[in-house]
């Protein structure tokens, strides 16, 4: 094992070298009444019960204290060593051995059964009225029980092994170590069920004893020189028993320790023991007892592992041996208690206040804050705002301000005072930007001074750090006007500054001075403007400001005024921008995009602000507009020679012809000229377009290339000359043969298409016609005529035939002047 050790000094516990690892238990000596005992005696044997201590001395006496030490009675036993003091579970009897061979089981006022015997075992259900059975060692293990006369009956358990010299009673099993091993019996089967041999019989029994202790009611823990072995008693199969006990012991765990053993105690599932060490000097040859151990160990099947161990000052530890140590321990509790002749020793697991006592010790304040802030509820002696006061004073003294002051929302909470004074403290020592992010500003709020003093540092130093907390801290924190005062004064200084002037422009926003804001925002094209505008339907004082807005942001200005038209009108913009053409345009052309009847008034004026500003959109406005004057237009765009719109204008104006002879002179494109005229769709057109191709190859192909569907082609090919060179010729009457082809196709595909549906409507009619009619009156004396159509006569109603004998006609449908059998289409439509 690696040994670490700590040590404890007189009356408190202290560490011989600083150590990372935390301790697990933690040392006090009992009071000064146990103090003043040792000194003029020694401690010789001590027994632990929830209740009270009893203590024995090597001068015979008996003491029992209370849990803190304190001395509660006093019992003059004898003149010798007392060698053992055994309690029952009341602890109501105690059994006493001492050095002249006397042992004393009593209730405190029992009179003495002398025996020569040096220990005792009382059994742990001792009665509280009467005490039945107990064990003695010294030569023989003889077992005391009364009997139905109330005298004791004595049994020899065992003998012949050399002196007992510790027994442990538990249910019903003794065990007991003598001079070969450790033995055990079940006094309910009075049958002994193992031995257990010690390892090095080199060592002298009485000066380095056998430690026992139970873990629980199977397990014994045997520590014998520097060896360890835990022992189960198990319960043996049935079919295995013959002549054997019913019960045997199995060693699960033993390894070598590398101190003498002094004492055993179990923990959970851990073992804490306590070493006598001997360690041999530097310079000399010779060795030397030092401090004893109580270490934690986590027993393995072949070793362990350590888990801590302590060095212990205990008083006079130069002159013990290692029978001198005895480690006693409370049943139920992790109390341990390490018996010296000079001084009791008490150790304890460390609790949560412990953890935070080390952790500030090591000035590891964060996790101690931690540690309490889970443990709030259990920790006695700790305060958590006290631990983060003394973490917040630790990082201010290390210069880590910006965390101390994070640390001071946590840690001072809504305690008012703590805040007031850690602000002033921050100021003391210059640090106020750093705790200024985090004062309180919600349902603790802090006295406006303090904020305003925060502020004022700010701005003297810090102007983006100063606009920052005008953004982020309410402005109910502060006096507005007093900072708006502050703000002004060092404008004078920085007249220009834009922070600063951004700054009082938030201030006055909340101070509801929006004409004021409004005036800096826009001096300096703060994108908040539109914002501010809106929020505070500032529309009436920017009818005089319009120009301003546009001039910083176009495109978000003219979508504010156009959604608020029933605030700002248009025609107030329009007056506003008539100086500035260019911003009016802008204005008129999104009202246009957006309904083209809105701005009708002024489409005679967009006209020329499309043609100096936007001509991509002057098109595209003119062919919208329909309230735009085409002569105004037409001679705007002939000034300019905008020939795309101009042609645009002529056609609209029904001079089409003229339009075509600029597309040919002025753009000289023969496209758009074919899809002018195919638009137009006029003969003459054709003719003139055609007339003025017929000397430019370029054009002819063109032609040839698109005419074809529109204008027969063979008036165009006439009419080249010959000889004329015309470019991809072949590959225009390809083209031509083949739209030609396709139209035949066509042609004849409709004919099959209207020949099929007309013979299949024939065929329809006729076998409508030839159905019969259904006459309902034929039982009156009439001759009735029922004609195609369905309509049905008196033969004496009919008109003459006419010109045409024996052949009549339906008046009704003669009358609509239709042909026989229409009125069945129309009834079956």
């Amino acid at each position: 094992m690696v040994s670490t050790s700590r040590s404890i000094y007189g009356d408190c516990v202290s560490q011989e070298e600083e150590s990372e690892e935390e301790p697990k238990l933690k040392y006090e000596r009992l009071s000064n009444g146990v103090t003043e005992i040792l000194q003029k005696d020694a401690a010789s044997c001590m027994t632990v019960h929830d209740k009270f201590l009893a203590l024995g001395t090597h001068f015979g006496k008996v003491f029992l204290l209370d849990v803190q030490g304190n001395v509660t009675q006093k019992f003059e036993i004898s003149s010798v060593k007392i060698n053992q003091v055994s309690l029952d579970e009341s602890g109501e009897n105690v059994g006493i051995c001492s050095e002249d061979g006397k042992v004393r089981p009593r209730r405190y006022r029992h009179p003495s059964l002398g025996c020569d015997r040096k220990v005792v075992a009382l059994h742990p259900q001792f009665s509280k009225s009467n005490y039945k059975q107990f064990v003695t060692g010294g030569s023989k293990l003889l077992l005391y029980e009364r009997n139905w006369l109330n005298r004791w009956k004595t049994s020899v358990l065992h003998e012949g092994e050399g002196t007992i010299s510790n027994i442990q009673w538990r249910t019903n099993l003794i065990a007991w170590a003598n001079n070969v091993g450790v033995k055990i019996y079940d006094i309910s089967t009075k049958q002994r069920i193992t031995n257990v041999l010690r390892d090095d019989v080199s060592l002298r029994p009485d000066m380095y004893p056998c430690s026992l202790c139970w873990k629980d009611n199977q397990t014994l823990i045997v520590g014998w020189g520097k060896s360890i072995k835990m022992c189960a008693v198990k319960e043996r199969n049935p079919t295995e028993l013959r002549d054997l006990p019913s019960r045997y012991v199995e060693i699960v765990s033993a390894f070598e320790t590398e101190f003498f053993i002094s004492g055993l105690a179990p923990l959970a599932d851990q073992l804490v023991t306590l070493y006598f060490v001997k360690e041999n000097a530097k310079q000399l040859e010779e060795e030397f007892r030092a401090r004893p151990r109580l270490d934690i160990i986590q027993p393995l099947a072949e070793s362990c592992e350590e888990i801590s161990s302590d060095a212990l000052s205990v008083r006079n530890f130069t002159d013990n041996e290692c029978r001198d140590y005895r480690l006693e321990h409370a049943e139920g509790e992790s109390l341990f208690y390490i018996i010296s002749p000079k001084d009791i020793v008490v150790a304890k697991e460390r609790d949560q206040d412990d953890h935070i006592d080390w952790l500030l010790d090591k000035k590891k304040y964060e996790e101690a804050l931690m540690a309490a802030e889970i443990s709030f509820k259990n920790i006695k002696r700790h305060d958590v705002q006290k631990i983060g006061m003394a973490y917040i004073n630790h990082l201010v003294e290390k210069g880590d301000y910006d965390t101390a002051a994070r640390k001071c929302q946590k840690v001072l909470g809504k305690n008012m005072e703590l805040w007031e004074n850690e602000v002033y403290r921050f100021k003391t020592i210059g640090q106020l930007k750093a705790i200024s992010q985090y004062l309180p500003r919600g349902d603790l709020r802090l006295r406006p001074a303090i904020y305003e003093m925060i502020l004022h540092e700010f701005l003297k130093t810090d102007y983006e750090g100063f606009a920052t907390l005008i953004r982020e801290w309410p402005g109910e924190l502060y006096n507005n006007m007093a900072v708006v005062q502050a703000v002004g004064d060092q404008l004078k200084k920085d007249p220009t500054h834009r922070t600063l002037l951004t700054t009082l422009a938030e201030l006055y926003t909340y101070d509801q001075r929006y004409d004021r804001a409004l005036e800096i925002y826009l001096r300096l094209r703060h994108k908040d403007v539109y914002q501010l505008i809106h929020k505070h339907n500032l529309f009436a004082s920017i009818e005089d400001k319009i120009v301003l807005l546009m001039d910083f942001d176009k495109e978000k200005a003219v979508d504010m005024l156009l959604d608020n038209e029933d605030k700002i009108s248009t025609d107030r913009v329009v007056e506003e921008l008539r100086d500035r053409p260019e911003l009016l345009h802008v204005y008129l052309h999104k009202l246009f995009k957006r309904d083209h009847h809105k701005g009708q008034r002024y489409h005679e004026r967009q006209i020329g602000l499309y043609a100096e500003y936007d001509r991509p959109n002057l098109l595209p406005f003119l062919r919208d507009s329909t309230h735009c004057p085409l002569e105004k237009a037409l001679e705007i765009c002939q000034e300019r020679n905008f020939v795309e719109e101009t042609v645009f204008l002529l056609s609209r104006m029904g001079n089409c012809r003229r339009a075509l002879q600029m597309i040919m002179e002025e753009l000289g494109d023969v496209d758009k000229a074919i899809d002018f005229a195919k638009e137009q769709d006029d003969s003459e057109l054709w003719e003139d377009l055609i007339s003025y191709s017929i000397d430019k190859p370029p054009f002819i192909t063109g032609l040839l290339n698109n005419i074809g569907t529109h204008v027969d082609p063979i008036l165009l090919i006439h009419r080249i000359k010959e000889g004329m060179e015309i470019p991809n010729l072949r590959d225009s009457l390809v083209k031509i043969l083949q739209d030609y082809n396709l139209q035949i196709l066509l042609r004849e595909g409709c004919k099959k298409i209207l020949v099929a549906d007309s013979l299949s409507l024939l065929q329809k009619m006729h076998r409508t016609q030839m159905r019969g009619v259904r006459v309902d009156d034929m039982a009156q004396p009439f001759s009735v005529v029922v004609f195609n159509c369905r309509h049905m006569f008196h033969k004496e109603c009919l008109p003459s035939s006419g010109t045409i004998p024996a052949v009549q006609f339906c008046n009704i449908c003669s009358a609509k002047k239709r042909g026989p059998g229409s009125g069945i289409l129309d009834m079956k439509k």
